[in-house]
């Protein structure tokens, strides 16, 4: 099997309360499972999703393609990296869940400063940097995401 992973992020609609983020974790870890995807999904009190899928190629694609980007509870979807994987990132997580504040996700969206001062433009952040980020931002509940909105600290910080 090639395993294939695609990061992006997209704007929601309108904001979601916390009973229809659950319903669309459901749905998602729901059909993951069936699809031998994993990945985690953050979001943010102002509506931003950073969503990592992973899984078979073709399955991946599919669900990115032709169900995400069709998804009218969202816009703005934009591919952030994708590509093959020597291995799944998160395993056991049909769809990992994290709160998370518009300032967490400027941070592990940062472009990185040019290793070499004679090139001065920055440059966006390797799939392989952005998945170490983004696995040490799990791994980390204590950090910024505690100062979110009443609302959405109901939500467990982390959920399979």
């Amino acid at each position: 099997m090639e395993l294939y992973q695609i990061i992006y992020q997209s704007q929601s609609l309108v904001p979601f309360e916390p009973i229809e983020l659950t319903a669309l974790l459901n749905g998602s870890r729901t059909y993951n499972r069936h699809h031998d995807i994993t990945g985690i999904l953050l979001y943010t009190p102002d509506g931003r999703f950073l969503q990592v899928l992973e899984g078979p190629r073709q399955e991946v694609r599919n669900l990115y393609f032709n169900k995400i980007i069709a998804d009218p509870r969202h816009y703005n979807c934009q591919v952030i990296s994708n590509g093959l994987s020597p291995r799944r990132s998160f395993f056991g997580f049909d769809m990992a869940f994290r709160a998370a504040q518009a300032s967490d996700l400027r941070r592990l969206l940062a472009p990185v400063p040019p290793d070499n001062p004679a090139l001065l433009v920055p440059r966006p952040r390797s799939r392989p940097e952005l998945l170490v980020l983004l696995l040490d931002f799990v791994a980390n509940p204590e950090g910024e995401t505690n100062r979110g909105s009443e609302a959405h600290r109901s939500l467990p910080s982390i959920q399979r």
